[in-house]
This record gives C-alpha cells, sequence and structure tokens, in this order.
C-alpha cells in the first residue's frame, strides 16, 4: 500500500485538522472528530442547525459542506465507518439551539443507528432532533424495498435543500418536509473502474479483471449489483440515466438537475465526458435541466468511477438549490446552457493549384512511403517516448501521418508547394512540439526551393539545412542537448559535404549520419524537454524524436 499518510488509526483525525487550517470558517471539536462552523450565533438566536456525517473517505464529505447555507456540522467516523453515538451527541451540542437539529443521514445500518440514538438523546436533553434518511441509490431498485437502499452521492444535494431551508429561518418540522422531499425526488446510481484501498486493511477491497466494470455499487469500496463489459462512456451513461430515471418515473418536460460525482480516482478528463453524455442523454429525453454540477463531491477514497445523480426540482426547490451558500466543496451555482459551438473563421480563398512539375509523381509517391512508414513505427515511438517523455509521439506521428495522406493533389505539383503544404498540415495535425517544430522546418525548406522544379542536391541540401537551423531557432536546442536535432545536424552536414556525389549517395551520406546521431543520444543527458526532468535516468535510451527522424529519412531513401 502507497498512501501519504502516518499511521492508519490516525488518518481521520489528521485529515480533519488539515482540512479545518485550510478553512478559516471552520473549527474542529477538541474531544471528537467534529467539524463545525466557526463563527456561530448564541444558542437561543440560533435557526435550525443541519448535521450530517458519516464514515470518512468519502471526501470533500461531509465535512467539505460545513459552511454557510449547507451544514452547521460534520461527524467523521474511521474509514467506511460510522461514527459513534457519542461524536453525534457532541456534535448536536455544539451548533443546536432551542431551533433544534436536522441529522441527514445516508441509508446504512450504522449510521441510521448512531445517528438515530444520538437524536433520541438530544430529545431526553431538551434538543428537538429529526432525521431525514436518503436513500438514492437506485441500483438496489430490484434487490430491496426502497427504504432499503443505501444512500450515496445524491445526498449533497439534500445537504443543500436543508441547509438552505434553515437558512431562511424556517422551523425544524418544515426543514424536514424540505429534505424528504427532496430526498423522494432523487435517484442515483454508479459504476466503478476498480477497486479502492482503505488504509487500515492496506490492500484493494476486490479483484477487478481488465475490461470489466462494477455496475451499480455503494460507496464503501464494495462490489456493484453486477459485474458488467466495459463499455464507452456514453453507452455506460445511458445506462445509468435509464434506470434512474425509469426509477424516479419522469415525464417529457420534467425538470431536473444533474450531480456528476467522482469516487475519487477519475480524472476532471473523464467526469467532464461523463457530463457531455448525461446532459445529451437527458435533453433527448425531452427533459429540462435547469443545473448540473461535475466534480468529486462524495468519494470512495481513490476508486475509480463516478455515479450519476438526478433530483426533480420545481420553482421552490430549485430556489433552495440556488440559495447563497459558502463551503469549501460547494462549487457554483450548477448554472447550465444548451452547448455552444460557434463556427471558424472562414479560410482565406485558396488560390488555385499550381501545375504539376516534373517531380510530381515522385514526390507524392514519396509522401505515401513516408506516411506508411510513420504509421508502422508508431508502437516503437510511443515506447520510446514513454521512457523519457509523455508516451504521445508515436500517436502524434501517426497523426502526421494521415495529414500527409490527406494532402490534395496539388499539394504534389513542385517541391516548395509539397513542402508549405505538408508543414501547414502537420502544424494543424499534430499537438505538442512536435507539430510547431515540423512546420516551421518545412515551410522554411519550402521558401528555400521556391521556384525550383527539379532542385539538384546542393539545393535539396540547403533545404534541409535551413529546416535543421529552424528547428533550432524556435525550440532553443543545440546538438547535444539529446533531442531531435542531434540526428538532423549531423544529417545535415553529411549532406552538404556529400551533394556533389549526387542526390542519391549524398542521402545515402546524410542516413548514415543521422543513424549515428540517433545512437549518440543514448549517452546523452538531455538538457530540453520533459526529457530533461528525468536527467541520468533517460540514459541507456534513444531519444524518441530523433528515432522519428530516421523513421521518414529511411523511408525516403527507399
Amino acid at each position: 500500500m502507497k498512501k501519504l499518510i502516518n499511521d492508519p488509526r490516525r488518518v481521520v483525525r489528521e485529515m480533519l485538522e488539515g482540512l479545518v487550517a485550510l478553512c478559516p470558517d471552520q473549527a474542529l471539536l477538541a474531544e471528537a472528530d467534529v467539524v463545525v462552523r466557526a463563527a456561530r450565533a448564541a444558542p437561543e438566536a440560533r435557526p435550525v442547525a443541519v448535521l450530517s456525517g458519516g464514515g470518512a473517505g468519502h471526501e470533500p464529505a461531509h465535512a467539505g459542506y460545513v459552511g454557510a447555507g449547507l451544514l452547521d456540522a460534520a461527524v467523521a467516523g474511521d474509514v467506511f465507518t460510522s461514527p459513534s453515538t457519542d461524536a453525534v451527541l457532541a456534535a448536536i451540542r455544539a451548533v443546536a439551539g432551542p431551533a433544534g437539529a436536522l441529522l441527514v443521514v445516508k441509508n446504512y445500518t450504522g449510521d441510521r443507528l448512531n445517528f438515530g440514538l444520538a437524536a433520541e438523546l438530544a430529545r431526553a436533553e431538551g434538543i428537538p432532533a429529526e432525521i431525514v434518511v436518503v436513500a438514492d441509490d437506485v441500483a438496489l431498485r430490484d434487490t430491496v424495498p426502497p427504504e432499503r437502499r443505501r444512500g450515496i452521492a445524491g445526498t449533497v444535494l439534500v445537504h443543500k435543500i436543508a441547509g438552505a431551508a434553515a437558512a431562511r429561518g424556517l422551523g425544524l418540522e418544515e426543514v424536514a418536509a424540505q429534505a424528504r422531499a427532496a430526498s423522494a425526488a432523487l435517484g442515483s446510481m454508479g459504476v466503478a473502474l476498480g477497486a479502492c484501498t482503505v488504509p487500515a486493511a492496506g490492500r484493494p477491497g476486490f479483484a477487478l479483471e481488465e475490461g470489466a466494470v462494477e455496475l451499480g455499487l455503494g460507496i464503501h469500496g464494495e462490489q456493484g449489483v453486477s459485474r458488467e463489459a466495459l463499455q464507452p462512456a456514453d453507452a455506460l451513461v445511458e445506462t445509468l440515466l435509464g434506470r434512474i430515471l425509469a426509477d424516479l418515473g419522469t415525464e417529457p418536460r420534467a425538470r431536473v438537475v444533474l450531480l456528476v460525482n467522482g469516487l475519487g480516482g477519475t480524472p476532471p478528463m473523464e467526469l467532464a465526458i461523463v457530463a457531455r453524455a448525461a446532459l445529451a442523454g437527458l435533453r433527448a429525453r425531452g427533459l429540462v435541466v435547469e443545473r448540473a454540477w461535475c466534480g468529486n463531491y462524495l468519494t470512495a477514497i481513490e476508486m475509480p468511477g463516478c455515479s450519476l445523480s438526478v433530483m426533480q426540482v420545481d420553482d421552490a426547490r430549485l430556489a433552495l438549490l440556488d440559495a447563497p451558500a459558502a463551503a469549501p466543496a460547494w462549487t457554483g451555482d450548477g448554472r447550465v446552457a444548451p452547448p455552444n459551438i460557434l463556427p471558424a473563421p472562414p479560410a482565406a480563398p485558396a488560390a488555385p493549384p499550381p501545375e504539376p512539375g516534373p517531380l510530381a509523381p515522385a514526390i507524392g509517391a514519396a509522401l505515401l512511403r513516408v506516411a506508411a512508414a510513420l504509421e508502422a513505427a508508431e508502437p516503437e515511438l510511443t515506447a520510446l517516448d514513454s521512457a523519457a517523455g509523455d508516451g504521445d509521439l508515436g500517436i502524434s506521428m501517426a497523426r502526421g501521418a494521415a495529414a500527409l495522406r490527406a494532402l490534395p493533389e496539388g499539394a504534389h505539383a513542385n517541391p516548395a508547394e509539397m513542402l508549405a503544404e505538408a508543414g501547414q498540415a502537420l502544424r494543424r495535425a499534430i499537438a505538442g512540439s512536435s507539430g510547431p517544430f515540423y512546420a516551421v522546418a518545412l515551410l522554411r525548406a519550402a521558401r528555400a526551393l521556391e521556384g525550383q522544379a527539379s532542385p539538384d542536391a546542393a539545393a535539396w541540401a540547403g533545404a534541409f539545412r535551413a529546416a535543421a537551423d529552424a528547428i533550432g531557432a524556435l525550440g532553443g536546442a543545440r546538438a547535444g542537448d539529446r533531442t531531435m536535432l542531434d540526428a538532423l545536424l549531423p544529417a545535415a552536414e553529411a549532406f552538404e559535404q556529400s551533394a556533389g556525389q549526387g542526390l542519391g549517395p549524398a542521402w545515402g551520406a546524410a542516413l548514415a549520419a543521422a543513424e549515428a546521431g540517433l545512437r549518440a543520444t543514448q549517452e546523452m543527458t538531455p538538457r530540453l524537454g520533459r526529457a530533461s526532468y528525468l536527467g541520468a535516468r533517460a540514459l541507456g535510451t534513444p531519444d524518441a524524436g530523433a528515432a522519428a527522424v530516421l523513421v521518414w529519412m529511411r523511408a525516403l531513401a527507399r
């Protein structure tokens, strides 16, 4: 187990100390793992207090929702373990006044028992207390009665509605009624791509083979209701939405809000893809999406996966969701709009293609050979770049190959035209550093050959030198920095020196020099690019950019 912790027995307390240290509006009780709002009115002036909590491991829940317009207190138990009755009671005593306390509880046995007993003890002390149980997991629709379902990420929306109702000064019964109605209008379902590791256990909670997902899981690292084959994100979202909406019984034109929740190990890139599909799926069914939120709201430590929550709303409920709130984990107002895709500015009118020159057929054949070679080399270039970079060079070169294949017929008319068109195509097709480097090189070479229908070897060598120099000027690299220039610069020198022997022999000399330059990069400490971050750890592996140079140079030699 690799985790940034000290003692598994101190994880929860140390986490809460860190969270509160970062939020001046929060405070931590000395004798219990309870986070409360730092600024509190005198007990007799306090509105209904809203509390929630549960086992740790769901961060940013629950402490992240302690703040104005949301929770007054959050109670944390050990990881995935209900907090004790005494801790919940301490929280009630700390934040409740005569108006009483509402406890928002997710539907797990331990939470219901400990929060329920604490509420009873609070009532015995004269503190009014109500409990709202959230059971929003529709995955259990065919397994248990509705009142036995689990509470999962949709609970966050109930926090918001209860907190806003309390902030309005409503009485305890009305705050509880608003929260219960919101819970009844809510459905959630999740999917996991892998397990999480509880610090005290030290190993993942279950094993999931490659190509499989757990569908319909809870939030405690457990398996789902079924194990299914991994599908594209759109298909998984469609499955989740279909089950949620079938359970809610939504009608066309119904107004809803959406919560896309990460389970802790899912990057924002993937959550945004899920959100895109969920919004489209809801709108395709004729539903009106009033608000949507996307991010980590209630997690399962580092589990990869997500859940979707849909809540039906009317004007009154939407107003509670829109009411002002300030807490570390509440990220915004959730306002959405229809997709706003702007058209690209019109391109300048294209010039008529030049008349094909004598080299047009050879140029076209050469481009196809280069494209095929780059495509065949994708796995090798990916492996090299992964060893000392970010691993994207192979796919970048494959995209470049596709761009070369797509060049119009007129691009083959003459050498300068081909180089200029290829440079523009690679600029558009290849992201990262490779695209600009190859684009500037080809554009500079095109200028060197302008007006030459059949350049001789010396002219080709001059264009090659101009291309290599352009790359160095743009990126700032020099010979010995372990970059593509360590293949290009020796090749340029050999090409120029051998130009008098004719194009074939001169290119052969350039290729041999480039091959020697590539081998030399294995012993060079990188000084530029991502490989430079590795320092001496990159030794022994040839530079990927220089290897890509050899791919297309060898293709041209053939």
